[in-house]
């Protein structure tokens, strides 16, 4: 139990110095799948890309081993290429849906679909992009992205978009703030400022409904 355990705290909180010592250039094996996985997988919206991200880019600049301009673009086509693959999954599963019965009623009704399609046409290009700052939402999103049948050229567009402005935004964050002594010495810190700033959109949203009601 104690093993499981510490693999399920690794994989949580991955060590990227001591990876990048172990592994050498398969360093950037690992962060690809990482990320891939992450945003391509529905399954897996517990895994940490923001820190990563985050804690990639510092090491850029205190480990010799990581190149930045071999790392962003890597870690593009990761983001890119993981929530295509998220968002066919929900289109491949979003006829298949309203054949789930429970009791011989439907599970997920077809306007409920049609609705999800009409609201990421309106609105998805927007929710694309802001879903990659936040945790489980940016697992999330082009999964019901698929299921809503939102037109693949739009969610494309703003895919890309969006993978960009993260990845470039949070391993650039990292890499400069790297140079600075004191950002090395509390580096645990920083990463937890940056997993709470990540999910404060989502505390913020809970709080606005509740005081709705």
């Amino acid at each position: 139990m104690e093993s499981i355990l510490h693999a399920i705290d690794f994989i949580l909180h991955p060590d990227l110095a001591y990876l990048l010592q172990q592994y050498g250039v398969y360093i950037y094996v690992i962060l690809f799948l990482i990320i891939f996985v992450e945003t391509g997988l529905v399954v897996m919206p517990f895994l940490p890309g923001d820190s990563l991200l985050f804690t990639a880019g510092m090491l850029t600049v205190v480990e010799p081993g990581l190149n930045i301009y071999v790392l962003i673009p890597l870690l593009l086509v990761a983001a890119v290429s993981g929530d295509t693959l998220n968002y066919f999954v929900g289109k491949y599963f979003s006829d298949r849906v309203l054949n789930w019965k429970y009791k011989n009623q439907p599970l997920v009704k077809k306007e409920w679909i049609d609705e999800t399609h009409n609201f990421f046409e309106k609105h998805g290009n927007k929710t694309i992009v802001l879903a990659r700052f936040v945790p489980i939402v940016r697992t999330i999103a082009p999964f019901v992205a698929g299921i809503g049948k939102m037109t693949y050229t739009t969610f494309t567009s703003y895919n890309i978009i969006g993978a960009f402005i993260w990845i470039v935004s949070m391993v650039l964050l990292g890499h400069f703030l790297g140079s600075y002594q004191f950002v090395k010495d509390n580096l645990e810190k920083f990463v937890l400022g940056i997993v709470f700033l990540s999910v404060l959109p989502m505390v913020f949203k809970f709080v606005q409904s509740k005081m709705k009601k």
